[in-house]
């Protein structure tokens, strides 16, 4: 008799204890669901300089996107009206002040470059998500063939990180005449997978960024830049996605180099594949 308390006993608990762990797997993928986006877009207030403060040569600009939002934006015009044009679409933190060393090295190579910021960064109305994120990236490419007057075929877009699946995403629809991408993840899902391998990331994903699926369509010169000791976006997805690019012409490892060290921002490394690329896409 004793016996089959006992075993009721341990019955309920492990009945108890499975109910408890359901319920806190329950409550996790709800937030996930309902946090996500907060988890994946991390803004931050916009930069207190002027274009021109931040970058010699620059000018503050307002992007229009097709469904009604302004946003702000730098433009630096190129050294000639036949240099090529770099849009810089950004990752997932920051703002464009954070990448005013890129376009100050680009612009001292004679280059045009537009930094801009996503919807709901820097002040910018709206709220990001995968396809706002893709209409703010076509504004800034319409800025750039018909006010800044760069012609399509002069075009170099340069994505980092979360960015480099913006630019990837505008390539497919808008080929440029080369595609830089740094740190570049396979598609979202597995990066994300990588971080919380205890919840299904996949199931759960409203934005999904297929970057090594996209870029598959991409037939035009794209160079992949990675570090060698990244955190956020493992290397073997940042070699995945240089494996599946349609017209791979360069990989380049940075040793060392992790997900946000300078040395990916505005490094030697990073400014010799945009002009390497550049120069040969625009020949």
């Amino acid at each position: 008799m004793s016996d089959r308390r006992d075993h009721r006993r341990m019955l309920r608990r492990a009945v108890g204890g499975a109910a408890v762990v359901a319920l806190v797997c329950t409550v996790l993928v709800g937030l996930l669901w309902a946090l996500q986006r907060s988890l994946i877009y991390l803004p931050d207030a916009g930069p207190e300089l002027s274009a021109a403060e931040a970058v010699p040569g620059a000018r503050d600009v307002v992007l229009e996107t097709e469904d009604g939002l302004q946003l702000a934006a730098w433009y630096v015009p190129g050294r000639t009206p036949e240099a090529p044009a770099v849009l810089v679409a950004n990752g997932n933190g920051g703002h464009r002040g954070m990448r005013a060393p890129l376009a100050r090295a680009l612009a001292d190579e004679g280059y045009a470059v537009l930094l801009f910021d996503y919807r709901g960064y820097a002040g910018n109305p709206g709220s990001p998500s995968e396809e706002g994120l893709a209409r703010d990236a076509r504004a800034a490419r319409i800025f750039l063939v018909e006010e800044a007057r760069v012609p399509a075929d002069r075009l170099v877009y340069f994505g980092e990180s979360l960015g480099a699946a913006v630019a990837t995403g505008l390539a497919a629809e808008h080929p440029p005449a080369g595609l830089v991408l740094r740190s570049p993840f396979v598609d979202l899902a597995a990066v994300g997978s990588e971080h919380y391998p205890f919840l299904p990331v996949r199931a759960l994903l409203r934005d999904r960024y297929p970057v090594a699926e996209q870029v598959r369509t991409v037939d035009v010169p794209t160079t992949v830049l990675y570090g060698s000791a990244d955190s956020i976006v493992p290397p073997a997805q940042s070699r995945a996605v240089a494996d599946a690019a349609a017209g791979l012409h360069r990989v380049v490892e940075v040793p060392g180099a992790d997900h946000n060290d300078l040395v990916l921002l505005d490094g030697e490394d990073v400014i010799s594949a945009v002009v390497e690329l550049a120069e040969q896409a625009v020949a």
